[in-house]
């Protein structure tokens, strides 16, 4: 099932059951060294399925769920391997998004839901968004108000931050009062989704081009911060980051369907507001 988060759509299924969960990975051609989030109805239901629950998780836990925030965790063995690409720990994160809890609650049981596309492709933040081929079934929840995939923390070990999103960092460290490890690239299966190099891309090549940058041969659209390009399909991206982020894959989406030979992304500001932005955009662009 394809059901609306507050940061995208996921595919979903039953956590528990390998059956179910391996028909995500099939639906996606998504390798098995990438692991999956768990959604949960509640904390409790995210504590009942962690084997460790430091006090650290309890902090960001009631500063943040429900929202946009992944915590890994040591898992208990009623999380199937599958789930998580056959590590000792899993993501789990509780969605702010009404629909997504509505089914939560319905289901009694967690569920395992990457972003509902292709393996690699742009994540989907509306119902018409999913290909009608990969769920058995599209739950439509307008469109998602964060925009891009959650942040990831680890807290099996050092706290560290694997996937940058709109939480910033600063805000992070100060309510653990340290600095988080960052490691957001990893060879082997992956701690976290969001790992691989190249992720969250649209068909069309995309590229960050410096908007002084000569732009690629051929036809194409220019997303641009601080200025339109001349002679150049533009679309003006707001300069807001929460705002951005909100627009960004909806935009993707519209440029993707119109036959473009190449999309050009004027980078964001390298701020921390910024990171998840930026993170998703340079794993975007087709090399």
């Amino acid at each position: 099932m394809a059901f609306p988060t507050e940061t995208v759509y996921g595919l979903g299924a039953n956590a528990l059951d390998a059956r179910a969960v391996e028909r995500i990975y099939q639906a996606k051609g998504r390798p098995a060294t990438s692991p999956l989030i768990v959604h949960c109805a509640d904390a409790e239901m995210a504590r009942s399925l962690a084997a460790e629950w430091p006090s650290s998780a309890d902090r960001l836990a009631r500063e943040y769920w429900p929202g946009p925030l992944t915590l890994v965790l040591p898992k208990r063995e009623i999380i199937p391997d599958c789930v998580t690409a056959g590590l000792g720990t899993v993501g789990l994160r509780v969605p702010r998004h009404p629909v997504a809890l509505a089914l939560l609650r319905a289901a009694g049981v967690p569920i395992a839901a990457p972003s509902a596309n292709p393996f690699m492709g742009l994540s989907p933040t509306q119902a018409g968004h999913v290909a009608p081929t990969l769920a058995d079934l599209i739950l439509e929840g307008g469109s998602s108000a964060v925009g891009i995939e959650s942040t990831v923390i680890s807290l099996a070990g050092a706290p560290t931050l694997l996937r940058p999103g709109m939480i910033p960092l600063a805000q992070l460290e100060q309510l653990l009062g340290l600095k988080l490890r960052i490691v957001t690239h990893s060879d082997g299966p992956h701690v976290s989704p969001g790992m691989h190099a190249q992720h969250y891309s649209p068909s069309t090549p995309l590229h960050l081009v410096p908007a002084s940058a000569p732009l690629p041969s051929g036809r194409g659209v220019w997303f641009g911060l601080t200025a339109d390009r001349a002679g150049i399909q533009s679309i003006r991206m707001p300069n807001q980051p929460e705002l951005y982020a909100q627009r960004l894959y909806a935009a993707l989406h519209a440029a993707d369907r119109e036959g473009w030979d190449w999309i050009a992304i004027e980078p964001p500001p390298v701020d921390p507001e910024w990171d998840g932005i930026r993170d998703r955009l340079q794993r975007a662009q087709h090399s």
